[in-house]
């Protein structure tokens, strides 16, 4: 499963497990991609992957070898790849890079804080330059991947979901203008979780009524493209209004039976 979310934030939802959901990849933007970040995840066997804006120019290629060698072997590739990477180093840091891969996998360490001292770090041990050097050869591999395969750059859709799910959210969350005011951590995590829970109902209601939508549409049109569903996100808004008085007739909704029926749009049938 791929884990849309900021990478900071991400690397510790992957690591240290604050989800049962088997998570395996995390799908970033372009600007939240660091080579301290990919280090990180190949070390702790998750996938990074982000969506690359600018291949040709916004970001460097890592090789093994000098320039000469490589364009001995691939002449089309030296201008691309002007990065190199210190194997030595790298070698030199491995038993240090697993200690802490290992201390992120089970816990004695929070992602977030090694994240946030990696990047902070005036003056960077060998440790920090191995996990850089080594992310550089792991973003080169990652390139060539989004290259080649057209699969890899699903990332894109992955993301759209992901930032209307956080639309959704905010869209949610206006009172006091979208900040948590409460002084006490339990009460702000309270409101998260009524944020969450209001969140998952809208998206299943929606998910159910798309469901009937399809069932009705494949009636009148017949079969109906699967694979066009990916491109389809549950986190719509507009039929929300989230504003107003609220009423909670639990016998009556207990009481109610079957679904609404659809709407139908202007000038059909």
């Amino acid at each position: 499963m791929t884990h849309p979310r900021g990478t900071a934030f991400g690397t510790a939802c992957l690591v240290q497990r604050f989800t049962d959901l088997p998570t395996t990849e995390h799908a970033t933007d372009t600007a939240d991609q660091t080579l301290a970040v990919f280090s990180l995840f190949a070390l702790t066997r998750f996938t990074l992957s982000p969506r690359i804006r600018d291949l040709a120019g916004g970001i460097t290629l890592h090789r093994l070898g000098s320039r000469r060698e490589v364009c001995g072997v691939f002449p089309n590739a030296g201008k691309p790849l002007t990065g190199t990477v210190d194997v030595g180093l790298i070698r030199s840091q491995w038993g240090e890079m697993l200690r802490l891969a290992a201390s992120l996998k089970y816990g004695h360490s929070t992602a977030s804080l090694v994240v946030g001292k990696l990047h902070t770090s005036s003056r960077r041990s060998a440790l920090a330059r191995a996990l850089v050097e080594y992310g550089g050869l792991q973003r080169t591999l990652y390139a060539l991947r989004y290259l080649a395969d057209e699969a890899c750059r699903r990332i894109t859709r992955q993301l759209n979901k992901g930032e209307s799910l956080h639309s959704l959210r905010r869209d949610l969350f206006f009172a006091h203008e979208g900040t948590a005011r409460r002084r006490h951590h339990e009460q702000q995590t309270e409101q998260a979780l009524c944020l969450s829970l209001v969140t998952n109902a809208i998206i299943t209601w929606n998910t159910a009524y798309f469901e009937l939508a399809l069932a009705h549409l494949s009636q009148r049109r017949g079969r109906i493209d699967r694979d066009l569903l990916a491109h389809v996100s549950p986190a719509l808004r507009e039929h929300v209004n989230p504003y107003g008085t609220y009423e909670f007739p639990v016998e009556a909704e207990y009481a109610r039976t079957g679904y609404r029926p659809l709407r139908r749009p202007a000038g059909s049938e």
